[in-house]
């Protein structure tokens, strides 16, 4: 049953207009006491539910807030007011969560950024962000998105604990869970490749966890999604402010994990060209660092390591990225989501 359904909407408006020009602040134990409080004028038999729709219209991601609260959900997707998705078990499925408005959706985007310095605007009409919780936001407004505001949540859920727990959830057999973990006790560099929501980043934490404690792992990731344990030193890359200064980016982080004495670099995902730093550092020394990139087959995958390495401004010779990518690369894992289960669909050697 979608979350709100049977609250009345009028209601609701007027309860959150009441908390709204009230005096309360926008915390949302605060508001959900005044909300009791006000219940009885406005629900006469009672009504936590329409308080709580209230309230989380005014806060957070509005609406949405409370499909974010349901552990099942790993995405939800706001096309519209009126047209809001999720994705429970590797399945789509339409709500029937509503927003009041396209300013509305503007609205929530502009409440969850601004914390994180960040802007949406004409002049930059799309933002990245990683919220609080670690979940992941885009979103995007006209012009670029034609129709209205619209924007995605990717949530942050708890990674698998261990290679057996994968295998046991069906992510891998127990002859591949094998072949993996031997091949980071070998220090053998990993690459894992596959579509967007295929389970890269969940298999490249299991594959983290195999690494011994005692060395020294740093991170390099656009949006913070790694959960290591151990020796651990994470890196996030930072956006433009909006006078167009202070971006880090992942070439920049990079360089600095070089210098920060690591054991074993891991990087969340190669977009750019800072594939050529990250192919360098696997094949001059820092052999058994982990990496994913998107692809849809292991060999693919290389090719596309190999374009992204090329496509910075110091471009290095063709010739030479490949014999780089193959001395650094040891290992392409990779991965597909089928009927909702995210598995292992092959390992292939580099050679």
């Amino acid at each position: 049953m979608a979350v709100g359904v049977g609250v009345p909407v009028e209601m609701t408006k007027r309860l959150a207009d009441r908390l709204l020009n009230g005096e309360v602040p926008l915390i949302r134990e605060a508001l959900m006491a005044e909300a009791l409080r006000l219940l009885p004028d406005e629900a006469p038999l009672g009504g936590v539910e329409t308080a709580l729709v209230a309230v989380d219209s005014l806060i957070g991601l509005g609406p949405v807030e409370r499909l974010l609260r349901d552990p099942e959900v790993t995405d939800v997707l706001v096309n519209g007011p009126d047209d809001v998705w999720i994705e429970r078990n590797g399945r789509l499925s339409r709500t029937e969560v509503r927003f009041r408005g396209a300013e509305d959706i503007r609205a929530a985007i502009e409440r969850v950024i601004a914390p994180l310095g960040l802007r949406i605007d004409h002049a930059s009409p799309a933002v990245d962000a990683r919220l609080p919780d670690g979940s992941r936001l885009h979103a995007a407004i006209p012009p670029i998105a034609v129709d209205g505001p619209i924007m995605a949540v990717r949530r942050f859920t708890p990674a698998v604990a261990d290679l057996d727990a994968l295998v046991a959830r069906g992510g891998a057999s127990s002859e591949e869970a094998g072949l993996l973990r031997q091949a980071v006790v070998d220090r053998r560099s990993i690459v894992v490749s596959g579509g967007t929501g295929s389970g890269k980043t969940t298999l490249l934490n299991v594959l983290s966890r195999e690494i011994s404690s005692g060395e020294r792992i740093v991170t390099v990731e656009d949006a913070a999604e790694l959960r290591l344990e151990g020796h651990v030193v994470r890196l996030e890359t930072r956006s433009a402010n909006s006078e167009g200064i202070g971006q880090v980016t992942m070439r920049d982080l990079l360089r600095h994990a070089l210098r920060l004495r690591p054991d074993r670099i891991v990087v969340g995902e190669v977009r750019g060209p800072e594939a050529l730093d990250m192919i360098q550092a696997m094949s001059t020394g820092h052999d058994g660092s982990l990496s994913t990139v998107h692809a849809n087959s292991p060999s693919e995958a290389l090719w596309r390591l190999e374009t992204l390495a090329m496509s910075g401004d110091h471009r290095a010779a063709e010739i030479t990225v490949r014999r780089q990518l193959r001395a650094g690369v040891d290992l392409i894992v990779h991965m597909e989501r089928r009927d909702g289960t995210r598995r292992v669909c092959g390992i292939e050697e580099v050679s």
